[in-house]
Parts: structure tokens; C-alpha cells; sequence
């Protein structure tokens, strides 16, 4: 079988002349409080300041304007659970191009509800991505419509590639350059744009560890499938990597680092915070690498991509809760005391000393090994980090309190 052919430098500097004046140049700013966490120069690369939220209509525009006249009468066809649904939504629509969407059962209903507000078609099929491509791919034969891939398509890669052009255009004097991976269709096409025009500048890529797919890839040294994993990088959750965008990753990527959920969280948390920019699981994970020392570098100016912001307002709420734990702002003991009139008072007034809001507590005289005439207490507090616990933890040993840790 005849080896892929690989998109060029060339490829994507047509797709930015060809995009341009439909897609936003977003942001790349520095920013002071992950500079001075991190020992480096860190340049945040906002593009879920896009119109619909994600990088992911660069690729699909690019596809879309590269159609011939026949393939625009027939219309398109895309799967996809989020970012690349409404990319194509709302680009198709905009140039009078037809779009049908196969999203599946689960998919949020507000993922659902916007991209029919951008004008597409919207089918739920199948219990998860895989089903409703497959699904895509036969009714797009059936019916002669272009299939737009997410990620796995020549014109789609060139079309992401266009970021790595703007990081370069905006920092020319860049270092290094952080991106998560999927499918790997961001990653490999802003790797070649940015290799192809300086290589000296390094290129990771971040993967949650519960669906490593490029990583394992590229130790296999071919797409190899996983089991379906949850996490909440669900944007980046691909089983597959993908065969276009595999000898990409392996001939400019340096290398392919995992971060961990609670990692995940916490970054989503800080940039809330501290640079007042809302993101997904998907588009904070290159930052989760970074603020977790994945990557090794000290000294470095960074590009980070936060390439998506579109999350679900319930599980922002969860999201935001396990990052105040991560980050030990958000703690919950279980400990045991005397089941005695007063016994409750004596507790809250040691952590009442110790400035711990309590925000839920939750009693229990039957489980948990708990003695007879003792009751267990569960309380969640709020504090001010780690040092603050282990100043509480201390308060309650010298109070004489059996307690433990609940995470």
C-alpha cells in the first residue's frame, strides 16, 4: 500500500490566503501569572475566541472552499459530537453549502441545539463517534455528499495548519509550542507550518492519559485502536489516531506528553481565574502540560493553545469543584466525635479559629466503623491551599479528633 501523501508548507499558506477573510486572527498574549508559575515566557493562543468557539472551522472552511461546484450542489456530511459539527454548521451555511450532521444519542443538547442554530441538518445516530461516522460515511455514499472529516482529511489539516502561521507571524521569536491532540489533525498541521518555517522550534504535543492514541501510535509506529476511555478532554478523546495526520506527528512533532484529569481541572480553573478565559477540557490540556512540568522547560517563550471553550455549564460546575481540590482549596474530612450535646460547637469553633468555611456537612452514626455512642461527621470546607490543611489537620490532631481524608 502506497504511503500517504503528506500535506507542504505550501498547502497551508494557501489555506490561510483562502480562509482569511472569514476567520478571526485571535490572540496570542503573554501571560504573567503562568510565566511566573511556570519559570518561562508563556503567549496564550486564544482560539476559542472563534465564532464558534473552537479552532476547528479553520479545517472545515478550508475543505468547504476547496469543493468544486458540483460537490457544493450536492452538499456535505460531517460526524461529530462538538466543535467540528458547528464548524461545519456554520461556514456551509454561510456559503449556501448544505450540511447534513450525524452527531450521537448522548451528545449534549446544547452542542445539538447550536449547531442547527448555525443551519445544519442534525442526525442522532449510535451510542458514540465511531457509530455515527460510520453511519456519515454510508449515507454520504448513498447520497453523493462530501464527507468532511474532523480530522483525517488533507485540506482539513492545512486548514488548522493556519495557526501555527499566526503563532509565528505574532512571535516570531518563539521557542516552543504546545498543542493537544486528538486525531491529530491541529497538531500535525501546525507542526509542519511551524517546522517547515523554523526548526528550531520545538513542537509537543499533550494527551489525556485515559486515551493516549497518538502516543501509542507513534510507540507502535502505527495508528493503533484503544478502548473508548471517559475524561473530560472529551474533544480530544479519539481512539484512533488518525493515517493522514500519524507520519505528520512522527516526522515534526518532538515529542507526546499525558496529563491527568484532576491536572485538566485545575488548568480549566486557572485560566477562569487568573486570565478570565473560559475552556473546555480539550482546549486547556496543553497548558495542564505546561503548569504540570511535563515538558521540561525552564527559560523557554511558549506558545500554548487554547484552542476550545465550549463546555457544558453543569460540568463546568463539577470541573470547577475537583480544580479547587487539586489545587487545595476544597477539602472534605470525615471525623469522628462524641455524640453529646456541645461535641458539634467544639469542632466548628476550632475551625472557625482556623478561618475554614464549611460549605456541607453530612452525619453518620452507623457506618464508617464508628463506635457506639460516637457519630462520624463528613465536612467540606473551603480553605486557602495546602498549607491551610495541613494547618487544620494539625488544629484537629491537637484537639484530640480521629479524622481522615476523603477524595
Amino acid at each position: 500500500m502506497a504511503a500517504p501523501l503528506m500535506i507542504q508548507l505550501s498547502d497551508i499558506q494557501a489555506a490561510l490566503a483562502r480562509i482569511r477573510s472569514d476567520i478571526r486572527i485571535s490572540p496570542c498574549t503573554s501571560s504573567e501569572t503562568f510565566s511566573g508559575l511556570t519559570h518561562n515566557s508563556i503567549f496564550l493562543k486564544l482560539d476559542n475566541q472563534q465564532r464558534t468557539g473552537a479552532f476547528k472551522e479553520r479545517g472545515a472552511l478550508n475543505k468547504l472552499l476547496t469543493l468544486t461546484s458540483e460537490e457544493r450542489a450536492h452538499g456535505v456530511i460531517a460526524a461529530s459530537a462538538g466543535n467540528h459539527a458547528q464548524g461545519v454548521s456554520y461556514h456551509a451555511g454561510r456559503h449556501g453549502i448544505r450540511a447534513r450532521i450525524f452527531m450521537p444519542l448522548p451528545t449534549p443538547l446544547t452542542k445539538v441545539s447550536a449547531t442547527r442554530a448555525y443551519g445544519a441538518e442534525v442526525v442522532l445516530h449510535g451510542a458514540n463517534y465511531d457509530e455515527a461516522y460510520a453511519r456519515a460515511v454510508e449515507v454520504g455514499r448513498e447520497d453523493r455528499l462530501t464527507l468532511i472529516h474532523a480530522f483525517d482529511d488533507e485540506a482539513v489539516i492545512a486548514g488548522q495548519g493556519t495557526l501555527g502561521l499566526e503563532i509565528l507571524q505574532q512571535h516570531p521569536d518563539i521557542e516552543a509550542v504546545v498543542v493537544p491532540i486528538g486525531g491529530g489533525g491541529l497538531i500535525s498541521g501546525i507542526a509542519c507550518a511551524v517546522k517547515e518555517t523554523n526548526p528550531s522550534v520545538k513542537v509537543f504535543g499533550v494527551q489525556p492519559a485515559r486515551i493516549p492514541s497518538m502516543k501509542a501510535a507513534v510507540a507502535e509506529g502505527k495508528p493503533v485502536t484503544l478502548n473508548s476511555a471517559k475524561t473530560i478532554a472529551d474533544g480530544i478523546a479519539v481512539r484512533r489516531a488518525g493515517e493522514l495526520t500519524f507520519p505528520l506527528v512522527r516526522k515534526y512533532v518532538d515529542d507526546i506528553v499525558t496529563v491527568e484529569e484532576e491536572e485538566i481541572a485545575n488548568a480549566i480553573l486557572l485560566l477562569l481565574e487568573r486570565e478570565k478565559t473560559l475552556a473546555e477540557g480539550a482546549g486547556a490540556a496543553a497548558l495542564a502540560a505546561v503548569l504540570n512540568r511535563k515538558l521540561q522547560l525552564t527559560g523557554k517563550r511558549i506558545a500554548v493553545l487554547v484552542c476550545g471553550g465550549n463546555i457544558d455549564v453543569t460540568l463546568l460546575a463539577r470541573i470547577i469543584e475537583r480544580g479547587l481540590v487539586k489545587d487545595g482549596r476544597l477539602v472534605r474530612l470525615r471525623i469522628h466525635l462524641p455524640d453529646y450535646p456541645g461535641a458539634l460547637h467544639r469542632l466548628t469553633g476550632i475551625l472557625a479559629e482556623h478561618r475554614a468555611n464549611i460549605v456541607e456537612t453530612a452525619y453518620d452514626r452507623a457506618y464508617h466503623g464508628v463506635n457506639l455512642g460516637d457519630t462520624a461527621i463528613d465536612i467540606t470546607m473551603e480553605t486557602r491551599g495546602p498549607d491551610h490543611i495541613a494547618e487544620l489537620l494539625s488544629a484537629l490532631v491537637a484537639g484530640g479528633y480521629t479524622h481522615e481524608r476523603i477524595l
